[in-house]
């Protein structure tokens, strides 16, 4: 099987597989057996699929993640810097009679350089406007943080994604300001990794990101937090102090039983019927209907 094919199947187990174990096992091959370079890493989407994984919940996944990357950047760099033969050649795959053992993962070795506009040479005058090119290059400081693309993609990226912020707000007003502020937040957010990933790969347009709130960019974890937490204030503050009673007309759809605590609120106009929210004893699930 050619060596770039290999790499593809691989990005793709990484993707759809689901233990830690396996993603670690797939982790160490990236980083023992393959050697990169700019063309094949878009081509594959390997740097997309492998970036997401830092901010994995699991602290060795993360990590692993996190020197697969740094290790890509460091031949991305090197074979811009004067390797020979063209840009598109497929990875390398090296002699490997046994297979390596794994070796801890230090905190020293799983840090990454933090990239910025001043540190890869890059002077903005896209507009000739100071402030606008000064908000670009803010954007470019976000995509860049930890990024193992190339500093004229994510140029590219962040003088488009400028643009499409002063056109939406119609001039440099404090809207634009504004939404610039928050978009380099959010970018360098280091716990998630993935934004940065999908905007400079090119998953999500400069005309999505610019109008995305801060709610639409935050992490899937985050999500899943802020979606939990607002449940439970939800379910805390319906009805409080209200009553609850106990009855078995309601069968609960996790564990069946029918031991359940009920209570009804007026969630919607007066002419609406009334939501009733229901509790099983036995497991805690909770539903509602109306």
């Amino acid at each position: 099987m050619p060596d770039a094919a290999e790499l593809k199947k691989l990005v793709k187990q990484l993707q759809t597989t689901s233990t830690d174990q396996d993603i670690l096992t797939i982790l160490k091959t990236l980083k023992t057996d393959f050697q990169v370079n700019e063309a094949i890493l878009r081509e594959s989407k390997a740097g997309l699929a492998v970036g997401k994984l830092r901010a994995h919940s699991s602290k060795e996944v993360a990590d692993l993640a996190k020197e697969v990357v740094k290790k890509w950047k460091t031949e991305v760099e090197k074979a811009k810097g004067g390797a020979k033969g063209p840009t598109g050649k497929a990875p390398s795959r090296k002699p490997s009679m046994t297979p390596a053992p794994a070796t801890p993962v230090s905190a020293n070795a799983s840090k990454t350089e933090v990239r910025t506009a001043k540190s890869d040479g890059i002077s903005i005058s896209a507009t000739k406007d100071k402030t606008r090119d000064k908000c670009a290059e803010l954007i470019y400081d976000g995509l860049a943080l930890d990024s193992s693309y190339p500093s004229d993609l994510i140029l590219k990226r962040a003088v488009a994604i400028e643009a499409e912020v002063e056109k939406n707000c119609g001039g440099t007003s404090q809207e634009y300001k504004a939404k610039i502020r928050s978009l380099f937040v959010n970018l360098k957010d280091k716990n998630n990794p993935g934004l940065r990933e999908s905007v400079v790969s090119g998953d999500i347009s400069a005309v999505r990101f610019s109008s995305m709130t801060s709610q639409e960019m935050a992490s899937e974890e985050r999500k899943a937090a802020d979606s939990k937490i607002k449940e439970q204030n939800f379910q805390s503050s319906l009805g409080a102090g209200e009553q609850q009673a106990e009855t078995d007309a309601f069968q609960c759809g996790r564990c069946k039983q029918r031991k359940c605590r009920y209570r009804q609120a007026q969630t919607r106009s007066a002419d609406e019927p009334m939501t009733t929210f229901v509790t099983c004893t036995n497991c805690n699930n909770r539903w509602k209907f109306s």
